[in-house]
């Protein structure tokens, strides 16, 4: 969450690359990203273990994926915009490898823990809320620690680091702690290893996943919208350039961004429950469609928002924390229905290539939004405030652009995760119909 929403505004304002430039490091991120995540959702798959597929990668990699994080937020003060570049992209591909490392294990357990149709969205529901209150805290508190290095005669790039320490080891301790207890209790039988392509080429050929893909891409691209571009928002156009600007909510001073943010992310775990009825009372693809609908209408109303409308404001933060709470936790819960869908296709189950997939889908979009927000923010006469500046306005094209993305081109990304949803192939009558079959065939196996 914090490489999401301050990553990009990062770059830009603290470490001082020409945003067109800091895009290419996104760019390079896409491709290693193409790379690794695949790759290690595979390894996942055939690790032959006494402690299970998955664990040995959160016991060995969690900490080392703790320091990483630190490395994303360390730039140093360089002269050089290319010596900058190099150094920012380097330290990105070092903590995006280690986030696949444990991100993808992390994510293949779940349907190791059940294989229930709605236990598997209560189970990624409850992630999710933990998750959600985590990046609560993060939007809240980074901007803090950021302002309290300051005020104490550090510089803002000591506060990013700072902030990057604390979250990098908050953000290992679980993963740590999961791989130590927790078991794998649905690990498949030994299976017959086949190549990496051919594995990837069976993945593509199962349809429903085909439209998870989508649906996943569509969602993340319009959240990482809302995140990369908000922060430019609030400061530039809400705050008509007051790069200090604050909001006091209940005798608490807090960062604009903070209070946004906090806000959208409290409203998140407030509507989980809905979202959880929802799909049990009809389907999750119905709820993920009403949820998509209702940030749709959230995102054409922040073209509304005016300067120094900060109530408004918060009520819009409230008002998109119940799409962006379906945006978290349905598409999750769609996928361990895809691969017992591939299993009864094919005979093997396969969660690490998936969420490999699933993985490279995720920070793919994330570094595609990065580039092309970048890229435009670059083309729009952006420009990065001078250090130390307290008060500095855009060009009112810049300023334009980024309304845009955070409304009218927001609302068109989400408009794609219907489409696709309303075509999903997979419907619960279908899964449990799968369950049934797959029950046969292993009790068959089982007798044989």
């Amino acid at each position: 969450m914090m490489r999401s929403i301050f990553y990009a505004i990062y770059l830009t304002d603290v470490v001082g690359i020409e945003p067109r430039l800091a895009s290419l490091g996104a760019l390079i991120g896409i491709i290693w990203d193409a790379v690794n995540d695949p790759i290690i959702g595979v390894l996942s798959d055939r690790v032959k273990s006494k402690l299970g597929r998955r664990r040995p990668f959160l016991l060995y990699f969690a900490i080392p994926f703790g320091i990483s994080f630190v490395m994303l937020w360390s730039a140093p003060n360089w002269d050089s915009q290319i010596g900058l570049l190099t150094y920012v992209t380097l330290s990105f591909m070092i903590s995006d490898t280690l986030v696949t490392l444990v991100g993808v294990p992390y994510l293949a357990l779940t349907p190791d823990l059940t294989q229930d149709y709605d236990e598997r969205t209560s189970l990624t529901s409850f992630r999710t809320v933990f998750q959600l209150l985590s990046a609560m805290v993060v939007v809240v508190a980074a901007p803090m620690i950021v302002d309290a290095v300051i005020q104490n005669g550090g510089t803002q790039q000591q506060g990013f680091m700072a902030a990057g320490a604390v979250f990098g080891a908050i953000g290992a301790l679980p993963l740590l702690l999961i791989g130590i207890f927790v078991r794998e209790k649905y690990s498949s039988e030994d299976q017959e290893e086949i190549p990496f392509r051919e594995t990837i080429r069976i993945a593509w050929q199962n349809v429903p996943f085909r439209y998870a893909v989508g649906i996943y891409m569509f969602n993340w691209s319009a959240v990482d919208m809302v995140a990369i571009t908000f922060p430019f928002f609030l400061l530039y156009w809400v705050a008509q350039g007051d790069l200090l600007a604050k909001i006091t909510i209940f005798g608490v001073d807090l960062a604009l961004e903070s209070a946004f943010f906090g806000t959208m992310m409290l409203s998140c775990v407030l509507f989980v429950p809905l979202w959880m009825w929802l799909s049990e009372r009809f389907n999750k693809i119905q709820a993920y469609i009403g949820g998509m609908t209702a940030w749709i209408l959230v995102e054409l109303l922040i073209f509304t928002i005016q300067p120094g409308e900060t109530n408004y404001l918060l009520l819009i933060a409230s008002l998109a924390g119940i799409g962006v709470s379906a945006a978290y936790i349905l598409p999750d819960s769609i996928l361990p229905d895809v691969i017992e869908w591939d299993e009864l296709r094919t005979g093997r189950r396969q969660e690490g290539i998936y969420y490999g997939i699933r993985t490279l889908i995720r920070k793919l979009t994330g570094a595609l939004v990065i580039f092309v927000t970048l890229q435009i923010l670059g083309w729009s006469g952006y420009q990065a405030p001078p250090e130390g500046a307290i008060l500095f306005q855009q060009p009112d094209t810049a300023v334009f652009m980024i309304r845009l993305m955070d409304s009218f081109i927001g609302a068109g990304i989400l408009l794609g995760t219907i489409i696709l949803a309303w075509s999903y192939p997979l419907t619960r009558e279908k899964y449990q119909k799968i369950q049934k079959l797959l029950a046969v065939r292993r009790n068959k196996a089982g007798a044989g």
